[in-house]
């Protein structure tokens, strides 16, 4: 098909497996990268209501399937990972690394620690509730802005995206561009130690070098780990995926890391479908071990190869 014109970039067939951090994926219909807010929203109010369009951060919580996705994929760049301070207030654009907002606003007195060891960028945060250490985007958003499938800007506010664990309501096709956040205040050098603490231990429990998505499965218990030394790690996905007997299972070139249970890690020529077909025996395997019926964190879409079922 024809796409409306743009002052950003658009390229059809664009495989997918470049862009995620597990490298897997075939292609989209098209990857549209826009120039600027402005061409954003032409681009969606000129786009046929009936093509579908699926907003992607920088992939950290994704498989896309080996037969591609029927779709326009939105990838916000330059123009949209701005970070701005003013008082306790921080604003950040969609495409801003979670890390980098954490970095920021430390320096300046503010706490957002809690971001700096989540992959990904701000928009997917967003659409996640993305949290950890007992905190949530949902206990410092103020508001988020987004672009509607009809090109219209809005503000949303906390209550609006409906929050819940690893969760936010937001309809299809829209397009979130930035958020507002409003943390405790701090001294810098304090936060900046809290941080490297965060950073350490993270790299100590979990395949950071390894090709992975994050954690696999939400959590049965309802919450991220809080990192005191009173969590009860009984209803972790980590814990009742062990108890299941498959820490390091693997199926051709994906596994379940023998550091971490709940990754899932492509050893180097997984396809989305190994990696699926593995994650989707670890459900099994629990449920049939403990009766919990796991969920997945991370994101699936796309079709399957031809000739897979």
């Amino acid at each position: 098909m024809s796409y409306p014109q743009t002052r950003g970039r658009l390229t059809p067939d664009r495989p997918l497996s470049e862009l995620t951090w597990l490298r897997v994926g075939g292609p989209a219909d098209a990857l549209y990268q826009p120039a600027d807010l402005a061409d954003l929203q032409a681009f969606l109010a000129a786009l046929p209501a009936q093509v579908k369009v699926f907003p992607m951060g920088v992939g950290s919580n994704l498989i896309v399937r080996d037969g591609g996705l029927r779709a326009v994929v939105i990838r916000l760049g330059r123009g949209f990972n701005a970070i701005h301070v003013e008082g306790s207030r921080v604003t950040a654009g969609a495409a801003a690394l979670d890390a980098h907002v954490a970095r920021k606003a430390g320096a300046a007195g503010i706490d957002l620690t809690f971001l700096r060891t989540i992959p990904g960028s701000i928009g997917g945060a967003l659409r996640m509730n993305a949290g950890c250490y007992g905190s949530y985007v949902a206990d410092h958003l103020v508001e988020a802005r987004a672009v509607t499938r009809e090109g219209e800007l809005v503000t949303l506010t906390p209550a609006e995206l409906a929050f819940g664990y690893r969760h936010s309501t937001l309809p299809d096709g829209w397009v979130l561009t930035e958020a507002v956040f409003e943390g405790a205040p701090g001294d810098p050098s304090a936060l900046e130690a809290r941080m490297a603490d965060q950073l350490a231990k993270r790299d100590a429990t979990q395949p950071t070098k390894d090709r992975t998505a994050g954690s696999t499965f939400r959590n049965p218990a309802g919450f991220s780990s809080t990192g005191r030394a009173d969590d009860s790690h009984e209803l972790k996905a980590w814990k009742v995926i062990e108890d299941a007997g498959m820490r390091g299972a693997a199926q051709g070139g994906a596994q379940m890391s023998p550091k971490h249970a709940n990754f899932l890690v492509n050893t180097g020529e997984a396809t989305a479908y190994d990696l699926e077909s593995l994650g989707e025996e670890v459900r099994k395997r629990v449920f049939q071990h403990s009766g919990i019926q796991l969920e997945w964190e991370i994101m699936r879409v796309g079709e399957l190869a031809l000739g897979r079922s």
